[in-house]
């Protein structure tokens, strides 16, 4: 059996000089004290992962990032599930929103807050975006 493979966004934007990125947090009482994340989900019967990301995104926060860059891959330690991430400056005026069920909040957090508040095997996503921007790509 092949090993689930999900494909998500990491949403970013400047604001009040600081760096914030979109997270959402899975609704439903058993996940009250579940890990936020980035949006995502399991690619359709022939869709690309980047493709995926978005759909995901838009479906569970209403957002969509014009121009995306990949972040790579991580590997879930328990479940081994794989999350293929892409990092995109948020469009401006950005207002999430919990557009699906599978949602209970979508926010855009400072990277101190995110990095608490994320599972903890996403966290590397941060550190990629962090590395990215550094490096002027694409659009710091």
């Amino acid at each position: 059996m092949a090993k689930p493979v999900s494909a998500g966004t990491l949403l970013y934007r400047h604001r009040d000089g600081q760096l914030e990125v979109l997270l959402v947090h899975p609704s439903g009482a058993y996940n009250r004290r579940a890990f936020w994340g980035i949006p995502k989900g399991l690619p359709d019967d022939g869709e690309g992962v980047e493709q995926a990301a978005r759909r995901e995104t838009l479906e569970e926060t209403g957002l969509v990032a014009d121009r995306l860059f990949s972040l790579g891959s991580i590997d879930y330690t328990k479940s081994r599930k794989t999350v293929i991430a892409f990092a995109g400056r948020a469009p401006d005026g950005a207002a999430p929103r919990c557009a699906s069920w599978e949602v209970d909040c979508a926010e855009f957090l400072p990277l101190d807050r995110a990095r608490e508040l994320m599972h903890p095997d996403q966290r590397p996503f941060l550190d990629r975006l962090l590395a990215a921007l550094a490096e002027g790509r694409p659009e710091a």
